[in-house]
């Protein structure tokens, strides 16, 4: 699908239904729970290195100047930096957090539609769509400091349309991703409220998993991802007959 038919689909389409969403998204998430804790274990191995580079600068000036850091004094040069640092760092964690989230809602999707099919959460790595993530990563980027910018309630705005971008990177690959950003403000736009109520809402119950020793938050947060596919399926939907 193009953008111009993805878009007059969700015009013609009906509002998304927090409830029914909401409703589905759990019976969906006892199918894929461990998946959903696997990219999130993913996850961390992956950005973890990135992390530890940010801050090699001020481990460095540790070693060299310890007295400078035991006294809270960050040497310029260090501080240039990790300043230097910081943005490519962003980056780097958006684009690959994109790529395993579209890998995982295309997961959704096969434990969905009951397709036999092997998890590939190395989806977007291979082939060159590594590319493609590259540069969603850095509209999304870019957008969220015009969110932050715009004293902060432009970024209450933006959450909803940037929820959606993994949904369109992971069942619209045809798209550039220029326009995946154009489809997924066409659908956030029309949805704003559900959505955001739906991401606010689902969000605050994988949260719960803290009161289970903390470490059950590393099995439910990833309950918060799956309402996205719904609102594609819902608010888009698919070109195979079911």
């Amino acid at each position: 699908m193009n953008l111009e038919i993805i878009t007059e689909r969700i015009k013609s389409n009906v509002d998304l239904s927090f409830g029914d969403i909401f409703s589905k998204s759990f019976d969906l998430f006892k199918k894929v729970w461990l998946q959903g804790f696997i990219v999130l274990l993913l996850t961390f191995v992956i950005i973890l290195p990135f992390y530890i580079i940010l801050y090699i600068p001020m481990i460095a000036a540790g070693i060299t100047d310890s007295e400078a850091i035991r006294n809270n004094e960050l040497p310029p040069m260090v501080a240039i930096a990790m300043g230097i640092l910081a943005p490519v760092i962003a980056i780097g964690v958006s684009t690959f957090a994109l790529a395993l989230n579209a890998a995982f809602l295309k997961i959704c999707r096969q434990k969905d539609i009951g397709e036999e099919a092997s998890d590939d959460y190395f989806y977007f790595f291979k082939e060159g769509r590594l590319g493609k993530v590259f540069i969603l990563a850095l509209y999304t980027l870019g957008l969220s400091i015009l969110g932050l910018l715009a004293c902060g309630v432009g970024l209450i705005y933006i959450i909803v349309p940037l929820s959606l971008i993994p949904a369109f990177l992971a069942f619209s690959e045809e798209l550039s991703p220029l326009e995946m950003v154009k489809a997924s403000f066409a659908l956030g736009n029309k949805n704003w409220l559900v959505i955001f109520g739906l991401v606010l809402v689902t969000g605050i119950v994988a949260e719960l998993g803290f009161l289970l020793c903390c470490v059950g938050v590393l099995f439910t947060a990833m309950l918060s991802k799956v309402p996205t596919y719904y609102m594609y399926k819902d608010g888009v939907g698919f070109n195979e007959i079911e």
